[in-house]
């Protein structure tokens, strides 16, 4: 707790922002005034009008009144001194949680590959919402709750001392204690309760997002009932651990009710007794009583404060949990830039596994020289689409090295290399967002007019203009408004924005149907000329064009050569070619 704490202090307390810390400083007077108004300024004047009209003396209606406005004065500055705080010091809570939430969101998409793959996107989403959430509410408690809570303690244990005595000091001290021990104590019993019910909680959210977005798939199955009875399951399971919750706070507030009003009646029957001696004032006893009252009311929230504080440090420590997780890729020290003069790419006896025993690719030798293609067949498993990945550096080889015109891509920036690559993938993946914002995606200072040129290069540009709002007609959650063929548009219009020197196309038109394969590849084969490129593939008539085919069968290269070299050396390639020709003729007699 004390870890997460020392590491939630710099955002409190931000270097190089001197606004902040003035706001800082100044909420914190207001504190202070707001607690000394209330201690020493509403109670006192309360007790002076009791004692005066105590007296007997009807000529001192004006002192009574003057004092009763006082009180009211100084229960007024009170909350004006509270308010003004909130005002002054809400940037500094809205600021630390910008900071944090822009340092978490950076440091996700600085992870690799396969941190993604393996965490669900709606279980890490609510864990960073849950933590930043928390960062203004832990300010909040801790500067305005907890410490003039502390600054009030003093204050009435001083006053109490200074006029009732030794006993009132030590009873309010005593249950204080008590208070806080009882609080304590059930707090961490509630917070297993409640650390349960958000994992529960959290597992449900993921479950919800990921069936949602394998929505197709649930309706091509008939599953919807077998979807909703699994999400039934996992809400009743976060219901049952939230009925627990909310009972044990029942239990916890029962408890500090019970501990305030003994310490209240205890402390004022001493005044009274001492009243009784002729020692203390009735004005003494409304003193004593409005002190313990004021004191026990942010002690009857010190539960839900510890509570909030609590779960703050959980939610907040998971958040840094993240951002302690480290990258598997990372840019060397002091990394240069990738400067691309040709574009020729070399994979020199690479080799690669994804750590769990199993090789993906075993001495890989490729020479793709500048402006040629490079087709990669093989089948499913084989290991052409990690080329691609490796190439990008979402993975670093476990031998050998990459190399784009002689410079190792291991010892370059990450930016640098990518801005260099332009991909179309298989499974091209759109924002929720127009088909403009899509296309432009590819070059971040992209003009409108460098928008349609790019269109009309993917010849997207006809349906486009077709659609009543043209490029600024939304695509849908991942594109999913749009066909495969308009999405696969969308991804070579984005990559021709991009103008990257080195092309991959991975298994750019696997999903489409003929007619609309021939298309895209019409499109493909005019993106390609002037640039490197390299194309994986399953279907071995999309690759016939390449100036150089490697088959990969098991992450070894086991022929290369020409479309026409490979198919008269009667080997794997010919026996490939061979039974997809079989396949296409057999479809089209079906057909």
């Amino acid at each position: 707790m004390l870890a997460t704490l020392r590491r939630f202090l710099p955002y409190l307390w931000p270097a190089g922002a001197t606004g902040l810390k003035v706001r800082i400083v100044a909420a914190l007077a207001l504190v202070i005034a707001s607690k000394v108004v209330q201690v020493r300024g509403a109670p006192f004047a309360l007790q002076g009008a009791i004692d005066t009209m105590a007296a007997g003396s009807r000529g001192a209606l004006w002192l009574v009144v003057a004092l009763v406005a006082g009180y009211a004065a100084a229960r007024f500055a009170g909350t004006l001194f509270d308010n003004l705080r909130n005002v002054v010091f809400e940037r500094v809570g809205q600021d630390a949680t910008r900071r944090l939430a822009a340092s978490v969101f950076r440091h996700l998409h600085a992870l690799s590959l396969r941190f993604h793959l393996e965490r669900r996107t709606g279980a890490v989403t609510r864990v960073v919402e849950r933590g930043t959430k928390s960062i203004d509410t832990m300010l909040y408690f801790l500067l305005f709750n907890i410490a003039p809570t502390i600054l009030e303690l003093g204050l009435v244990l001083w006053i109490f001392g200074t006029r009732f005595g030794s006993w009132l000091v030590g009873g309010t001290l005593a249950m204080v204690v008590i208070y806080i021990a009882f609080t304590r104590l059930v707090t961490d019993w509630r917070s297993s309760l409640r650390e349960r019910m958000n994992d529960l909680d959290t597992g449900a959210v993921a479950h919800a997002v990921d069936s949602l977005l394998n929505f197709e798939t649930v309706k091509y199955f008939g599953a919807e009932e077998r979807e909703a009875a699994r999400y039934d399951r996992a809400v009743a399971g976060y219901a049952d651990a939230a009925v627990k919750s909310e009972n044990s706070l029942a239990l916890l507030n029962i408890g500090q009710a019970f501990i305030t009003a003994l310490m209240l009646g205890g402390g004022m029957a001493l005044i009274v007794f001492g009243w009784a001696r002729g020692t203390f004032s009735p004005g003494d006893v409304v003193l004593v009583s409005t002190l313990l009252t004021q004191l026990f009311r942010p002690l009857d929230l010190l539960g839900m404060v510890y509570r909030t504080v609590r779960q703050g440090v959980v939610d907040m420590g998971a958040m840094f949990d993240l951002i302690d997780t480290p990258a598997d890729v990372v840019d060397r020290p002091g990394a240069p830039a990738l400067t691309v003069t040709q574009g020729a790419v070399r994979f020199e006896n690479v080799s690669f596994g994804y750590g769990d025993g199993r090789a993906i690719l075993s001495g890989i030798d490729l020479d793709v020289p500048a402006g040629t293609t490079l087709a990669v067949v093989g089948p499913s498993g084989a290991g052409k689409s990690t080329l691609a990945r490796l190439l990008f550096r979402f993975y670093d080889p476990t031998a050998g090295r990459i190399t784009i015109d002689g410079q190792n891509i291991a010892a370059v920036s990450q930016a640098s290399l990518r801005a260099a690559i332009g991909i179309v993938p298989q499974d091209t993946v759109l924002f929720n967002d127009t088909i403009g914002y899509n296309i432009a995606y590819g070059r971040a200072d992209a003009t409108p007019e460098a928008v349609a040129e790019a269109a009309r290069g993917a010849s997207i540009a006809p349906f486009i203009a077709a659609l009543p709002q043209g490029l600024d007609t939304r695509v849908g959650e991942r594109g999913l408004k749009l066909s495969g063929g308009e999405k696969q548009r969308v991804a070579i219009a984005r990559t021709l924005l991009k103008n990257p020197p080195v092309l991959i196309l991975d298994e750019a038109t696997s999903a489409l149907d003929s007619r609309t394969e021939a298309d895209i590849l019409e499109t493909l084969a005019r993106i390609e000329r002037g640039r490197t490129t390299i194309v994986i593939a399953h279907r071995l008539s999309t690759v016939v064009h390449a100036d150089r085919i490697v088959v990969l069968e098991a992450g070894r290269v086991v022929e290369s050569g020409s479309h026409g070299d490979l198919l008269r050396s009667g080997g794997v390639y010919a026996e490939m070619w061979a039974r997809q020709a079989a396949e296409r003729e057999a479809a089209l007699a079906e057909a």
